[in-house]
């Protein structure tokens, strides 16, 4: 492998970790980019889900304070039923339901999601209907805090990261449309979306286990495996810092646009 492959998968690795954790789907963009540049390794899902296990590990460090604590909390919860323990111990609950959805339908449909994913006009179309529901909510505030998600909360959010099973359709965008939709203030929606991330992103690496290994020529494609995984993992965290600011400011508008343009360019020369 040369050079200027090795450069390639930096550079996907560099546009996986922008992407993943802002609502503008980062298959997608890994998709447009392939076919913009005319990358040979167009259907490589392997690569896919070694750069997306990058960004898994930086939001994983990201939230490592609090990650510790939700854990830490829900054991002692489960010891000695102390009210002081019990938000987290339900925060811990409200994860795991809101990842059911989208873990078994993904089992239930990965073949048929991964014979539509190299698709690049359904992307298109899929970036037009994120960018249709991120103007739907762009103006959305919210009220409710973490302790207050309700069970009816976390199931309807988690349907809405099973949305994001289809190609093109961003997961975080895809939840935080759903948080907010449920009333979550927008700090509480981003959160809690990127805690649904961690066990389907850290799942789907599991499972891609055994395919990586089995790949002919994986000690040829371990060097530029692993330096796309390092560029998404440092990328997304600083990506992941930059969008939790601007949630906070709500200014997801600027999104909705990005997806309107993109997907219409798409569709039109893609």
């Amino acid at each position: 492998m040369n050079l200027i492959q090795i450069l390639q998968y930096i550079f996907l690795g560099a546009i996986q970790g922008f992407t993943e954790p802002i609502p503008i789907s980062s298959s997608g963009h890994l998709l447009i980019f392939k076919r913009l540049f005319k990358f040979d390794m167009l259907n490589d899902m392997n690569f896919e889900i070694v750069v997306n296990f990058g960004s898994f590990l930086a939001i994983l460090f990201l939230y490592r304070k609090e990650i510790f604590k939700i854990i830490s909390d829900f054991f002692k919860y489960f010891k000695t039923k102390k009210e002081m323990y019990k938000e987290n111990y339900n925060y811990a609950w409200l994860i795991v339901i809101g990842t059911i959805p989208a873990g078994i339908i993904g089992l239930l449909l990965k073949d048929k999601i991964e014979a539509i994913s190299g698709n690049v006009k359904l992307i298109g179309i899929a970036l037009l209907i994120t960018a249709c529901a991120l103007f739907v909510i762009k103006d959305a505030k919210g009220k409710k805090e973490k302790g207050q998600i309700t069970i009816i909360d976390s199931v309807i959010i988690g349907f809405f990261q099973v949305i994001a099973l289809f190609p093109g359709i961003s997961r975080s965008g895809a939840t935080i449309v759903g948080a907010m939709s449920r009333n979550l203030k927008r700090e509480t929606a981003v959160n809690y979306s990127f805690m649904l991330y961690l066990p389907i992103s850290f799942a789907t690496m599991i499972l891609g286990v055994k395919d990586l290994f089995e790949t002919t020529n994986f000690s040829e494609l371990f060097l530029p495996y692993f330096l796309g995984m390092i560029t998404s993992m440092i990328i997304t965290y600083f990506s992941a810092k930059w969008f939790i600011n601007i949630m906070k400011k709500g200014r997801l508008g600027y999104f909705s646009l990005y997806c309107l343009i993109v997907g219409i360019l798409v569709i039109l020369f893609l």
